[in-house]
């Protein structure tokens, strides 16, 4: 169970960093990448995105609680973690940080999607104000 988490998060995190190449340069993937974003935050889809992330975050803490529990345990047995603790804080570090690169990753998708729409309002309206000025002078 614990690969399959794995590879899950490692699959989103390449999901979302394919995204943000993607609203990065101008290609022409972007305005449909442009397109499905604006469809995902109508309707119902950002009160499941919030639920999702949300609770990610609680995972992200209980995942770092163990991981302070598994460092305290270790500290306080003189500094000397057996196999079975060295192990489990690893696959907790894994978890822990594969968790919030995704959510990292989210909110910087959010925001490139936000100001790419911006740039796009700005120049439709930038073209229009010249083609006015251009036909009143």
């Amino acid at each position: 169970m614990l690969v399959e988490m794995f590879q899950l998060l490692f699959t989103i995190v390449s999901i979302e960093a394919v995204l943000i190449l993607t609203l990065g340069f101008g290609t022409p993937a972007r305005r449909v990448v442009v397109k499905l974003l604006d469809l995902s935050k109508q309707g119902r889809a950002p009160l499941v995105a919030k639920t999702v992330a949300a609770t990610m975050l609680v995972l992200f803490g209980s995942v770092m609680f163990s991981t302070i529990q598994i460092h305290t345990r270790v500290s306080d047995s003189g500094g000397v973690a057996n196999s079975t603790d060295q192990v489990m804080f690893a696959n907790c570090l894994l978890e822990a940080f594969l968790m919030g690169t995704v959510l990292f990753l989210a909110m910087v998708i959010d925001r490139m999607h936000y100001y790419t729409r911006e740039l796009q309002i700005t120049r439709r309206n930038l073209e229009i104000a010249v083609n006015k000025g251009k036909t009143g002078a």
